[in-house]
């Protein structure tokens, strides 16, 4: 385990499952989602050398191979990358490292969090050694629906264009008005920050440039607001992600 323990945040980050962040409290408020059973859908996690699903879980290498990777979380699909289901190895404060499995052997993912005033920056990074495997990778907070106090969490979120999906849950690469109410959806050219409040409790905009994000709340006790370097399923879309991102969430009592 890894602990930061500043004026206004506690965090834990579990190494050995993900590297994620298991707890994180700020003013005395529980943030993250606790375990639920799975590797999935608790804390908050890196996703990568891939971030969301891959169709059949069959990667294309640079000579047109097809590479299987595992689906046995959510066949037949692959999700999330290796990240979120390995031990990574710290590297200094709030740093961790992971280096990855075939068939992404060679290449490194790093993790740093670090705590600045009421604030926490999470930030991720790729180096794909000699490995020439496509990655876009992103990060998965599971933000508690419900706190000791205050109202359950609402989502502030805009964007101008959403991925249709398919009767599988995949995205075709064909865009959409993004539509209103509940949403496990990839968005892109988003409008203002997106934020999590919580009535009369407290509120973290997540400041990023992230060209892509993924919006989850379908779920009771949390909801998920995911900044990604690509979207779901990216190399069958045609669509590559750069090798570093970063976010800032900043919370603030409303």
């Amino acid at each position: 385990m890894q602990y930061i323990d500043d004026a206004e945040f506690q965090i834990a980050i579990d190494l050995d499952n993900g590297a994620r962040i298991s707890s994180i409290t700020w003013r005395d408020l529980q943030f993250t989602v606790p375990y639920r059973g799975g590797p999935l859908d608790y804390g908050w996690y890196a996703m990568g050398p891939w971030a969301g699903r891959i169709r059949d879980g069959i990667m294309r290498g640079g000579d047109g191979e097809e590479i299987q990777l595992p689906t046995n979380i959510t066949p037949p699909h692959a999700i999330h990358g290796f990240g979120f289901t390995s031990s990574w190895q710290e590297i200094g404060p709030g740093r961790s490292l992971l280096h990855l499995p075939k068939p992404y052997g060679g290449a490194t993912f790093e993790q740093t969090i670090e705590v600045l005033d009421d604030a926490v920056r999470w930030s991720l990074e790729y180096d794909p050694g000699d490995c020439i495997l496509p990655a876009w990778f992103g990060m998965h907070p599971w933000f508690a629906r419900d706190l000791d106090r205050g109202g359950s969490a609402e989502i502030e979120f805009k964007a101008a264009k959403m991925l249709k999906r398919d009767d599988e849950g995949m995205p075709t690469g064909e865009f959409v008005t993004p539509s209103n109410g509940t949403w496990d959806d990839a968005f892109t050219e988003i409008q203002g920050v997106p934020a999590v409040i919580w009535e009369d409790a407290a509120r973290i905009d997540i400041e990023s440039d992230a060209p892509w994000w993924v919006v989850y709340n379908e779920d009771s006790d949390g909801v998920c607001i995911e900044p990604q370097t690509a979207p779901p399923d990216a190399q069958n879309l045609g669509i590559s992600g750069e090798h570093y991102i970063e976010a800032l969430f900043v919370f603030s009592e409303v």
